[in-house]
């Protein structure tokens, strides 16, 4: 060990640390400075940068050693010490720059370095700095607008009253900018026992252990080793009821590369210095179905017994006669489209502690969904749900893969095994090995028109590679054939849908449920067939957009609420602007052409055809103080502060008057999982019901009218109505156990109807609608790709906070412009961040965010789902700009610049 002393935020520390160590767990462990955060350990995604000297360092590249005598700067110290910090971390509140907050300590490190040097950086400064950080929630833009904003002078902003419709900046986000946040490994105790998980390094393979007691005890700080026969329930878990095939750990035989077979449990110093290639287990590699095709192959080995050919299941909508139809049709497209695997790339891995306490064990970690983590559990566990406590952290991002089980059971097993605290933290590359991903996708879609420029027959078939276990995977079976029409009027319309198994990671969950996948066929085959046509492709969606009255092709009927129209007219502006533009740039560019492309999407909120409750619970104590148990997980995309705002609006009272409780099943009701767009729509209905229930219960106490008005003060509620001043006392109610003087706690559940054996149904009760326009330059010689602009309208039927809609449209765009140009995930090859791409700062170009407001009859004032929809018009809009500028129909994404210029060629010959 050895001894450095340093100066860390102001004062002299001094740490005893390994011979090598890195500077970030230093700090993190020794010091205490857990706003120091770690995404990669490779210098790939800058979360952990801090100021050493005053010059910006990756602090996980560093060795400890080195600031020896020097001095140390961090998020927390620099927002309590200096005044540009505090400048720039007002300003990111402002402008919602943080969303997750996992790389904004990295982000405001950096930015606080430029800002000391350059007082008013421009935008091309800003970008030039942070380009070494990564950021996977914001899409960049409102980062931007915040740093330059830091350095001009303060103006005259007042708070908005967070009322319904108002800009409030996130309620947690105080917590973000000054370091205070506490992720999935920033809760454990310093040397609580760590845990390492062994997990398979073939696609395939049978496997057996040597002697496990031997290693243990011929294995310094080694507690224990845990294996399937330590698992003290069922050991199989999933998302879906019938689906749940996925072990703790495999028993004798891993179905892909990162599969779980056992795991090691010791001290850090132990951990650290653990050997995998030591561990006691012996491998036989066995030959593995990694495609559709080769896992539907006669002969191919099943993955599970109970799924003949590989198949998991399958999705189906079917209406009129889309053969006969396409028959009659006077032109009709087709198209064969491809997309692979795509990482989700939080710059959290997952993470998390666990302890026993009194025969219950308790849960920290980042989750999208407690109570499906706790029911999990409890099954695996063999316990009854109340002996399981999930107490969910911070998460730094999610966008679907969070809602699975990762690191739970393995710290929940080990810690009721030893009796003792144990933690985790995946490392980047076996986050990137072991967790879900976007399912890749094989489809082929035949579409038909009249000349009219009317849609005129749709067969879609879709074939989604699942992974070695179910996952999320049936829902995206089943969702995708409702969507794949797009929001289009379709009469005869037949989709189908495969899901199969394979020996990969577990596709799941990941911002769309398979719907960009598809919206990508059929938004591209939209622009072909207006171009046979010599329809305008923005005249050609109008002539076929859903409008109120007219049926899905689910024969859903909605009255109200359908937005895609009003969607499509707000980019008519732009829409004639850009192509103008971009003909008149085109006419003297010879190496760089310009197109520009439009999209349109539409995404149903919540679980498909399912009951989907979310219930929210509220409280007044004897002392005046209100409070909202808000048990939605806020992931970045800010539920914490919508739901609060909804719910302070019915009761009356300003969004400052509420103390918020979070998600915690001991003391939260279920808010459902943080998924598929429902949190704002049936979250802030059961807000909206919470509190109109307690507001009525207090104007009855006080005999007052429906419009009077609520004021708290300490020990009593004030109620001013036409009649006069009545005065509550809370002190002369009796509490209840919860300490309680008033409650209230309700449930919305959305009205849907399940599907018929041809998809026919109501699957949901409101859908979402956007549409997006891009503007791209291609180089022709390379075939590079450069997105200049994007424009995005989206219905979101009220902007509960348009400040958090416009995040949520820069996040998913930036997700979109990802799967669309660079990101491609192949197992065992691309599982880092430098290998694997995602967007930079200086890949993501302004956007300009219309808000559409057509109100849903169900949503709590009119609201409508956002979060998924964004990402779903996006890829398809940027392929459509690149056949715009150059004739190339691409039918693979991502459009890699080998794939761009061979679309060229092609399209040249």
């Amino acid at each position: 060990m050895a001894s450095i002393a340093f100066t860390l935020n102001g004062r002299k520390v001094a740490a005893e640390v390994p011979g090598v160590e890195r500077l970030s767990r230093m700090l993190r462990e020794s010091c205490g400075s857990r706003d120091v955060k770690v995404g990669c350990d490779a210098g790939d995604c800058g979360a952990c940068t801090v100021l050493v000297d005053g010059a910006p360092v990756c602090a996980c590249l560093t060795p400890a050693a080195t600031v020896e005598g020097r001095r140390v700067e961090t998020q927390t110290g620099l927002v309590a010490t200096d005044q540009l910090t505090r400048r720039l971390a007002d300003a990111f509140l402002a402008h919602g720059a943080a969303q997750c907050g996992i790389c904004t300590p990295g982000m405001m490190v950096t930015a606080t370095a430029l800002l000391r040097g350059t007082p008013t950086p421009n935008e091309r400064q800003v970008m030039d700095t942070l380009g070494g950080v990564l950021c996977r929630c914001t899409g960049y833009r409102k980062i931007i607008d915040a740093v330059v904003a830091a350095g001009l002078p303060i103006d005259a902003r007042t708070d908005a009253s967070g009322a319904v419709g108002t800009a409030l900046p996130r309620l947690d986000g105080a917590d973000k900018v000054t370091g205070r946040e506490a992720f999935g490994d920033d809760i454990a105790p310093a040397d609580t026992l760590e845990l390492r998980v062994i997990r398979s390094p073939f696609a395939r393979a049978h496997f057996s252990f040597g002697d496990l007691d031997a290693f243990v005890a011929n294995s310094p700080g080694i507690a224990t080793v845990l294996t399937a026969r330590d698992v003290p329930g069922r050991n199989a878990f999933g998302v879906i009821p019938g689906f749940e095939d996925q072990p703790v750990f495999a028993a004798t035989e891993a179905l892909f590369r990162g599969d779980a077979v056992a795991a090691v449990v010791g001290t850090p110093s132990a951990i650290a210095a653990f050997d995998p290639a030591r561990f006691p287990v012996t491998w036989e590699e066995l030959s593995p179905a990694l495609t559709p095709a080769e896992a539907k192959s006669s002969g191919a080995a099943l993955l599970h017994s109970n799924r003949p050919g590989n198949l998991m299941t399958g999705g189906r909508v079917f209406c009129g006669d889309p053969d006969a139809a396409l028959e009659r049709a006077d032109v009709v497209v087709e198209g064969r489209f491809m997309t692979g695997f795509v990482e989700h790339a939080y710059i959290e891995p997952e993470a998390g502690y666990a302890i026993a306490r009194d025969g219950r064990v308790e849960v920290h970690a980042c989750t999208q969904a407690p109570v499906m983590d706790q029911e999990g559990l409890a099954s695996i566990l063999g316990l009854p749900k109340d002996r399981v406590r999930i107490v969910p952290t911070a998460v730094g991002g999610g966008f679907g893969s969070k809602l699975d089980l990762s690191v739970q059971p393995f710290l929940a097993i080990a810690a009721l095994k030893l009796g003792r605290p144990v933690r985790i933290a995946y490392s980047r590359a076996e986050s990137m090995a072991a967790t879900t991903k976007r399912h890749p996708s094989e489809i082929t879609l035949r579409i038909g028109a009249t000349k009219d420029g009317r849609i005129c027959g749709f067969d879609f078939f879709g074939t989604f590679n699942t992974g070695a276990y179910a996952s999320w995977g049936p829902t995206v079976a089943n969702r995708v054939p409702v969507h794949a029409s797009g929001p289009y009027r379709i009469a005869d319309y037949r989709a189908i849908s495969e899901g199969i198994y394979t020996n990969n990671p577990p596709a799941g969950a990941f911002r769309g449920f398979g719907v960009p996948q598809s919206a990508i066929a059929q938004e591209v085959l939209f622009d072909e067939l207006a171009e046979l046509l010599g329809i305008d492709p923005l005249d050609f969606r109008l002539g076929n957009a859903l409008h109120n009255g007219a049926p899905t092709v689910c024969g859903q009927v909605f009255s109200q609420g359908v937005g895609i129209g009003a969607c499509l007219r707000a980019l008519e502006p732009g829409w004639k602007r850009e192509r103008d533009s971009a003909r008149a740039f085109n006419a003297t560019s010879i190496g760089t052409k310009r197109g520009v492309g439009i999209a349109a999407g539409w995404y149903g909120c919540g679980n498909t055809s399912l009951p989907n409750p979310s219930t929210i619970k509220a409280g007044i104590r004897a002392d005046g103080r209100l409070f909202l148990h808000q048990g939605a997980m806020d992931i970045g995309q800010g539920a914490n502060t919508v739901i609060a705002q909804i719910f302070a609006e019915v009761l009356g009272v300003p969004v400052s008057q509420l103390h918020l409780v979070g998600p915690d099943t001991d003391v939260t009701p279920d808010a459902g999982k943080t998924s598929a767009s429902r949190q704002t729509f049936v979250s802030g209905n059961a807000a909206r019901l919470a509190g109109a229930a307690l507001r009525a219960d207090i104007l009855r106490r006080a005999n007052a009218g429906g419009d009077a008005r609520l004021g708290f003060g300490p020990g009593y509620i004030e109620v001013r109505d036409t009649g006069g001043i009545h005065r509550l006392d809370l002190t002369s109610l009796i509490p209840d156990e919860e300490g309680y003087v008033l409650k209230s706690q309700e449930t919305y559940d959305p009205p849907t109807r399940p599907l018929d054996a041809d998809g026919q149904g109501h699957p949901y009760a409101q859908f979402g609608y956007a549409a997006h326009l891009a503007v791209v330059e291609v180089d022709i010689t390379l075939g590079l790709v450069r997105p200049l602009h994007f424009v995005a309208a989206h219905d979101v039927g009220r902007a509960i906070n348009p400040l958090l809609v416009e995040g949520q449209v820069h996040g998913g765009i930036a997700q979109g412009l990802g799967m669309a140009l660079m990101e491609e995930y192949i197992p065992g090859r691309t599982e880092n961040l430098h290998d694997y791409l995602i967007p930079t700062i200086g890949d993501v170009p302004p956007i300009e965010t219309l808000i559409v407001e057509e109100p849903d009859a169900h949503g709590p004032y009119g609201a409508k789902g956002l979060g998924e929809h964004v990402l779903i018009p996006t890829a398809p809009a940027i392929l459509n700009a690149i056949r715009h500028a150059t004739g190339a129909r691409l039918r693979q994404v991502p459009a890699t610049p080998d794939r761009v210029l061979a679309a060229i060629r092609e399209a040249n010959a």
